[in-house]
């Protein structure tokens, strides 16, 4: 039980960097950013690679990082600069980095097994053998994400990066170059996920060329969870919310691999979540259970 709750943990912390990723572009910047799905498995594929070849896994997770970013700025420049629209500039950039990984991997799979990463140095930190190692590493790196989001989203350019997404005419209007921000939006927001897919790496102690197929669904079905369960009314509670998400989210597909459910089945599992959740307003409206139909229905009789 004890392996359990600890491996529940470290993966709901270790994929919480890549909901933060997500919930920046999908909620904070109001853009579909689709390289998720791409920028994860490139993040995995550099880390490990690196550290194959024997380099040391903390510059390993750094270039990981830089990976992202550059991930990011590539879907921000075929939007910006060439006005391509915000889903097909995600689809085109996740497209083309599915072959750029299998030449960062150079095989389909590349196995870290008794490699040092950053895992088993933090590991081997601690006082003894600890199966929460992991989910201490996560923890610590969550908090360092979460204060360090905050932080920059009460600057002013993390004010002018919200406004972007709230009302992009209104701020172009005050002078701030809203292309600027969205690349800025979309580079952290890759960078975030790359450094999931590094950590993801390195704790499941290999990387593949299909590692990030489905995780923009996954992160949307943090950031949803998140919100439903633990609110959003302000920023700080926000972002706690999302990571508190993907640890349910984590923990529910846990509870249902327990139950017998096949784990081929957990990307329809994802994708179900998220229709549930994105459908229920739109059916509680049907069923007049909102406040508004309620009051419609009293005024047509």
């Amino acid at each position: 039980m004890l392996y359990a709750l600890a491996g529940t943990l470290e993966q709901g912390l270790l994929y919480a960097l890549m909901a933060l990723g997500v919930y920046l572009t999908f909620r904070v910047l109001n853009y579909a950013d689709l390289t998720v799905d791409g920028s994860f498995t490139t993040g995995g594929a550099i880390a490990a690679s690196i550290i194959f070849a024997g380099g040391s896994p903390w510059l390993a997770t750094a270039a990981a990082v830089i990976g992202g970013l550059l991930a990011g700025l590539i879907t921000g420049l075929l939007h910006t600069a060439f006005r391509i629209t915000p889903l097909l500039s995600g689809i085109l950039t996740m497209t083309a980095l599915y072959s750029i990984n299998l030449r960062i991997l150079g095989r389909a799979n590349v196995p870290l097994l008794r490699a040092d990463t950053v895992i088993s140095r933090f590991n081997s930190w601690l006082p003894l053998d600890n199966i929460y190692g992991a989910s201490l590493l996560g923890l610590i790196i969550v908090l360092l994400a979460v204060i360090g989001l905050y932080i920059f989203l009460k600057t002013e350019i993390g004010l002018a990066l919200q406004a972007t997404g709230d009302n992009e005419q209104m701020i172009r209007a005050q002078g701030v170059n809203t292309n600027h921000m969205k690349l800025l939006g979309l580079a952290l927001s890759n960078g975030l996920v790359a450094i999931s897919g590094a950590l993801v790496a390195q704790n499941q102690q290999f990387a593949d060329a299909g590692m990030g197929i489905g995780m923009i669904v996954a992160g949307l079905a943090s950031v949803i969870i998140g919100e439903a369960l633990f609110g959003k009314r302000t920023l700080l509670q926000h972002i706690i919310a999302v990571v508190c998400g993907s640890i349910v989210y984590r923990a529910v597909l846990a509870l249902v691999l327990r139950l017998g459910l096949a784990p081929t089945d957990f990307k329809l599992l994802t994708a179900l979540i998220v229709v549930i959740a994105l459908a229920s307003p739109q059916v509680r409206t049907w069923l007049g259970l909102t406040k508004n139909s309620r009051k419609r229905g009293s005024f047509d009789a």
